[in-house]
């Protein structure tokens, strides 16, 4: 096997545990601005968008925060360990009750705000949670609509209802020493939350982070990413907390002292960057696309199309020019020019300030990072996964290839075993599946060598590129983990269905491939007056219709943008003996992808 390690650089505390930064926040930097939030504030004062002004929280404030609405959760009965599940999109908020969860001696189980009724009665249910904390009232019912297969669910709070408030007044009398007591009781080995993932059976796994994953995580990365992390530094999070890469941006932006912002209304986000500002922003790689795509959009419907893609010709050229020494004195020339033309418009987009963006959650291309780095923003792309509290590797900002994932976190190492998988080991390697421990066995060896599923290469500075997926589960190009035998296995339940492949790899949404079962088909066709076989009617709308019935069916199961959006009915079955099916008939991925690529491809415009 091919190893690289690379040295830890720093001591990683051995005791305490994620609510200390707040405490020393406040004790070391009581009036520092840690957050900026939406102001609560009636129509008068808002401005001619509709928006609520930006409002500045201290240190101080936000330990006095925290504490008023753990000392809530305490006088409500939640006990240390247990429970407590965020259901919302990312605000303030919520990361107020993430700290505020942590500060009783409690565990954060955050449940994306999408999520059907069917995920969030199993989260509820498998992590045992005694409380949720929602956003709205649509949240509130969903979760009611499941409360009775859940004996362990106490409290069912609503952020959008007053659950601050609420949960403020309900803990005046617990005395500071019965908190502090609670804060202290969680060491580095106790579990901070629980993160539920998509597993290949179609049931979310929850995945064990302790506290000590996390400060080992952030306090060798807050280290090596000090130019992001660096004194009067902001980001703006739009990305969901429920989402492991978004959660150590939150709290390594608090143990920094990072100025933090949350915008969940994308159709805002460029109005809240020009406000707000920020020095660097976390990102997936669909997000880098769109803005691509629609200055790209925008250059054509202004006439200037041919004057966009030269500059994008001249932003990667002279990226890839820093690459092997210089770029060229021509490329230097027109790289000028168009930084006045157009890169300073695209950099403007972003608040004028923003100077790194990280990128995970999916492969963002070699000529994505090219071009962004061309125009002045440096995209760090990482690497990491759930089990691994995110970051496993990342490209720093003087030490990166473009194209690759970057060098392992300092205390990581990286193996490739015979098989091109790729393995991990270090602090922020989970300890195991909830209730799990065959999964656990299955992912982690005794050695504590995690296996990621996913096969790659290590060159010889220790650089790693992800060249496939070992596992089937699917990554779209916003980062989303969908489980395809959830969606696949509610389809082929369906009467006219025979075989189905779920498919959006890198891809901006997800799609299916359909086939039809010839042995319910005649029965059908002559039901609805058809003639002729299933190659003659795979665009016949009555057949189209009752395919659409089935992906709806089967798109309940799962949150939006796990949802099937687009699928395409094909002229003939999969079978054994045609080679797409083993002999078990499990489907051979790989062999369909193969022979239908141009199908796949046409879902996605190709």
């Amino acid at each position: 096997m091919r190893e690289y390690s690379t040295p830890l650089t720093i001591e990683i505390p051995s005791t305490g545990n994620l609510t200390d930064d707040v405490v020393v926040n406040a004790r070391e930097a009581a009036d520092k601005v840690v957050f900026s939030r939406r102001a609560e504030t009636g129509a008068a004062g808002r401005d001619a968008a509709g928006d609520a002004p930006w409002q500045d929280v201290t240190a101080a404030e936000f330990l006095a925060e925290v504490s008023a609405v753990a000392k809530g959760l305490v006088a409500a009965g939640v006990e240390p360990g247990a429970r407590v599940a965020l259901l919302s999109k990312t605000r303030y908020e919520w990361t107020l009750l993430d700290y505020a969860i942590w500060f009783a001696g409690a565990v954060t189980v955050p449940i994306y705000e999408t999520s059907s009724a069917e995920q969030i009665a199993w989260i509820l249910g498998d992590s045992g949670a005694v409380a949720v904390v929602a956003e709205t009232d649509d949240h509130v019912a969903r979760v009611a609509g499941v409360r009775g297969d859940l004996p362990s669910l106490d409290h069912v709070w609503s952020f959008d209802d007053g659950a601050v408030t609420a949960l403020t007044a309900l803990g005046t009398d617990v005395g500071d020493d019965e908190l502090e007591r609670r804060r202290t009781s969680s060491g580095p080995g106790d579990l901070a939350t629980l993160i539920y993932t998509s597993g290949t059976t179609g049931r979310p796994k929850g995945c064990e982070v302790t506290h000590g994953n996390f400060m080992f995580e952030l306090g060798v990365a807050v280290d090596e990413l000090d130019d992001l992390f660096e004194e009067g530094a902001a980001t703006l999070l739009f990305l969901p907390l429920a989402h492991v890469f978004a959660r150590i941006i939150q709290i390594g932006c608090v143990k920094a002292r990072v100025r933090m912002g949350h915008s969940s209304d994308i159709t805002r986000l460029v109005d809240d960057f020009g406000v707000f500002q920020p020095h660097f922003i976390l990102a997936v790689p669909r997000v880098f696309e769109k803005v691509f795509n629609t200055a790209s959009q925008k250059a054509a419907a202004d006439g200037k199309v041919k004057i966009f893609d030269r500059a994008a010709d001249v932003a990667i050229a002279w990226s890839r020019g820093l690459d092997t020494g210089r770029p060229s004195l021509a490329v230097r020339a027109q790289h000028a020019l168009f930084d006045k033309l157009v890169y300073g418009k695209l950099r403007s987009a972003l608040g004028g300030q923003c100077r790194y963006a990280v990128s995970g959650g999916a492969p963002l291309g070699d000529r994505l990072g090219h071009f962004y780095r061309g125009i002045g923003l440096g995209v760090l792309e990482g690497y990491g996964l759930t089990e691994t509290t995110a970051a496993l590797t990342v490209n720093l900002p003087d030490a990166q290839k473009i194209g690759s994932v970057g060098r392992p976190l300092p205390g990581t190492a990286v193996r490739v075993a015979d098989d091109g998988e790729l393995h991990f080991r270090g602090g922020q390697v989970f300890r195991g599946y909830w209730g799990n421990p065959e999964a656990t066995a299955e992912t982690l060896d005794a050695d504590g060598w995690f296996r990621t599923g996913d096969v790659g290469e290590v060159d010889d500075e220790g650089f790693v590129r992800i060249t496939g997926r070992k596992k089937e589960i699917i990554v779209t190009a916003g980062g989303k983990n969908v489980a395809p035998a959830v969606l696949e296995d509610r389809l082929r339940a369906h009467a006219l269905v025979s075989q189905c492949m779920v498919v959006g790899d890198g891809q901006p949404f997800i799609g299916a491939l359909v086939t039809i079962d010839p042995e319910s088909f005649p029965a059908w066709a002559e039901a609805h007056g058809k003639t002729g076989e299933i190659a003659d009617l795979v665009g016949d709308p009555d057949l189209v219709a009752e395919i659409e019935n089935a992906v709806a069916d089967a798109n309940k199961a799962v949150s939006k943008a796990e949802s099937i959006r687009k699928f395409s009915i094909l002229p003939v079955d999969w079978t054994e003996e045609a080679g797409q099916l083993t002999p078990s008939l499990k489907l051979k991925r790989n062999v369909v992808m193969r022979e239908f690529r141009h199908d796949i491809d046409e879902l996605y415009g190709a």
